[in-house]
């Protein structure tokens, strides 16, 4: 146990109605008590049990560290109970994230996500956790690199001596299982160069740098980079991430943080994994994915962290200064939809790997003739 406080943020995919649409409120709330069970124990400090479309999110603070087993076999063995009663109510997809028989340590390279800090807490610590449902973690690279490096979005950079200086990109390959640290503004398009391959290079976490207001070894973002097709072998839904950022005071503002997810940049994932479709924030609401499956959605809590205390929710879009962005992003996915089974709408070969597409590809491997 540590002075530090840890932020964990896992969530998995363990059944939904109807469809993939929605977590059923009675799953919900066998998470709650077993997390509550937990907090009464003295594993847990606090928690906060939500959704996103059809996943189930756990919120959790905590003494322990970053991948601390008996946290992990916590969200592990929550997510297996919920899984017990989606099966008995015949949920759709249950179980669809637990893909192995038993727990091993923690939930990496098991199927659910998991997004983890641990920091100092600040005289007043703000956190933000981010939840998508229907796509995969690369989404979460534009509105990162907006947040940290890009000044038309956050003015901070410019004006703010605290974080004039920028920050600390860690970037992971997630077919080549490496990882490169990069600098901002420094290193800006090498960056970019990077993480517009969003299907292969994404943002892991964003630290200070050295000699500024906050520790340099202590992240001040995290994303989940888990690939369920990895995992499975097979096609199994996208990855739905999830992300904690950190603002204010040598951090960008919630304000400049919230503006980076403001654009409904398109991603990777919506119907069956295999289409382009812009990313809608809501509140918790109105995280449902109906048409097509879709389109993608994106939740965002905001809390004050207390000595491990959450202080919140405040439902960050659940607010009507962004009505303007869902209708765009409504107008996007209209616009998409009519590609049918054309690309851009549908993504690239090289995606389309665990689905039906090799099949065809084998039957018809014998009716190819040379030009």
């Amino acid at each position: 146990m540590t002075g530090k406080t840890t932020f964990s943020l896992i969530k998995a995919d363990i059944g939904s109605y109807a469809g993939h649409s929605l977590v059923h409120e009675d799953t919900l709330k066998v998470a709650e008590r077993k997390l509550e069970k937990a907090q009464k124990a003295g594993l847990l400090i606090d928690f906060r049990v939500t959704h996103c479309g059809d996943d189930t999110e756990l919120i959790m603070t905590h003494k322990h560290g970053v991948d601390n087993p008996k946290v992990h076999k916590l969200a592990w063995d929550t997510f297996v109970e919920c899984t017990a009663l989606a099966k008995k109510m015949h949920l759709y997809g249950a179980g669809q994230d637990l893909l192995k028989d038993a727990f091993s340590g923690n939930v990496k390279g098991m199927g659910p996500g998991s997004a983890e800090m641990e920091f100092t807490e600040r005289k007043a610590e703000p956190v933000l956790a981010f939840m998508m449902d229907k796509t995969e973690p690369g989404a979460f690279n534009l509105p990162i690199y907006k947040i940290f490096a890009d000044p038309f979005n956050t003015p901070g950079l410019v004006i703010d001596a605290s974080i004039h200086g920028g920050f600390v990109f860690e970037i992971w390959d997630i077919i080549e299982h490496k990882k490169v640290m990069m600098s901002a503004p420094e290193e800006m398009y090498d960056i970019l160069a990077l993480i517009g391959a969003k299907g292969r290079y994404v943002i892991k976490r964003i630290f200070p740098k050295p000699g500024g207001k906050l520790p340099k070894d202590e992240p001040v973002a995290c994303i989940s980079t888990d690939k369920l097709f990895q995992i499975a072998g097979e096609y199994v839904g996208k990855d739905d991430p999830c992300g904690i950022v950190r603002a204010q005071s040598g951090l960008p503002a919630v304000g400049e943080v919230l503006e980076g997810f403001s654009f409904p940049h398109l991603v990777s994932g919506w119907m069956r994994g295999s289409h382009n479709g812009p990313l809608m924030p809501v509140g918790v609401k109105d995280a449902k994915c109906t048409r097509f499956d879709g389109p993608p959605r994106l939740i965002g809590l905001g809390f004050q962290v207390a000595d491990g205390q959450l202080v919140g929710p405040n439902d960050m879009f659940d607010d009507p200064v962004y009505d303007y962005n869902r209708w765009k992003a409504a107008e996007i996915a209209d616009y998409m939809r009519r590609h049918g089974p054309f690309e851009p709408h549908r993504l690239p070969l090289e995606d389309m790997e665990y689905t039906t597409l090799p099949h065809v590809l084998k039957k018809l491997e014998g009716r190819f003739g040379k030009l």
